[in-house]
């Protein structure tokens, strides 16, 4: 293959290049670091494997000081980037999960799911699935979780991809129960929803307007079967009254691009029959995930405080 042909652009995102050889580019990807004990905030972190061969794999967090007597609420996290980039194991998110582990005072498990273009949707889905399952089964024994991590007390969450992965996990488990755990809560933070009208920001960002989304989730699941689809567009899901778990805490921001598609899950949720309690934050002022890209603005160190206080007050 020529020189030429190896950098024609086949597909190109703000996010993510792919060229016509089949070579991708991940354009917005903060660099990968190692698990560590964190001095600043106590916070010690290792990586597990949870399949080999899909691959499946974890970074696992532990506060400060804990106590085997007195178990922790488990926390699983899942990472945005349009499910196509970034990583569990990203500085960025590295981060902002010690932050969270921290103050929160959990035992965090971020799942490393695989990305598209090379793993399309529905692998994200379907790995961060198997993650709980495997914590649900004794997570082969590993001694953090079996130790510190209370299985009564099971929170997921996720950012923008990570946020529509938590809502994923949170129908699938109402239709396949994993009876080991309890799923008492999920933190939805800015998460990543479509439909076919065009709402609010989408109409005028300067990035990520509603024709980039669309065009993004269609890239990234090629399979799909569009902006019906349940999985992009979750009002459009028959279970959605199901949702499981039974506390959902929603953040969203004045100029996030997926703002109005919060409001309407939200609305969706209570007019729906679901037996369920709802929040939703909705911040003046700031934008997308802002409390992972910007964490120590006042509007982040709020947004830690909430979500600990969700965690530890349920």
């Amino acid at each position: 293959m020529s020189t030429e042909e190896s950098t024609e652009i086949l597909h190109d995102f703000i996010l993510i290049r792919e060229y016509k050889d089949g070579r991708v580019e991940r354009l917005a990807d903060s660099p990968k670091v190692p698990p560590s004990d964190d001095p600043l905030t106590g916070v010690r972190s290792k990586d597990v494997i949870i399949d080999p061969e899909i691959p499946v794999s974890a970074r696992i967090y532990l506060p400060r000081a804990p106590i085997p007597s007195q178990k922790l609420p488990l926390l699983v996290f899942y990472h945005g980037g349009g499910f196509a980039i970034e990583s569990a194991f990203s500085a960025l998110y590295d981060a902002h999960l010690k932050t969270t582990t921290a103050e929160a005072n959990v035992v965090a498990v971020s799942v490393e799911y695989r990305l598209a273009p090379e793993h399309p949707l529905p692998a994200a889905y379907e790995d961060s699935w198997l993650a709980l399952k495997w914590i649900s089964s004794g997570s082969d024994g590993d001694e953090w979780i079996s130790q510190f991590a209370d299985l009564n007390r099971v929170f997921i969450a996720g950012d923008s991809a990570g946020g529509n992965i938590a809502h994923y996990i949170s129908i699938r488990a109402a239709i396949e129960p994993l009876g080991s755990i309890n799923l008492i809560g999920a933190i939805l933070n800015c998460p990543f929803f479509g439909g076919e009208e065009c709402l609010g920001n989408e109409k005028d960002h300067p990035h990520f307007t509603k024709e980039f989304l669309d065009r993004l989730w269609k890239y990234v699941w090629n399979g799909s079967t569009g902006l019906h689809d349940p999985r992009i567009n979750p009002l459009k899901d028959e279970n959605f009254h199901k949702l499981e778990p039974k506390k959902l805490l929603i953040f969203t921001a004045e100029h996030d691009f997926m703002r109005e598609r919060s409001l309407i899950y939200k609305e969706g949720l209570v007019n729906c029959g679901w037996e369920g309690e709802v929040e939703l934050i909705d911040l003046e002022g700031d934008h997308h995930v802002y409390s992972v890209v910007s964490p120590d603005t006042e509007n982040s160190k709020s947004f830690m405080k909430k979500v600990a206080e969700f965690i530890n007050y349920q």
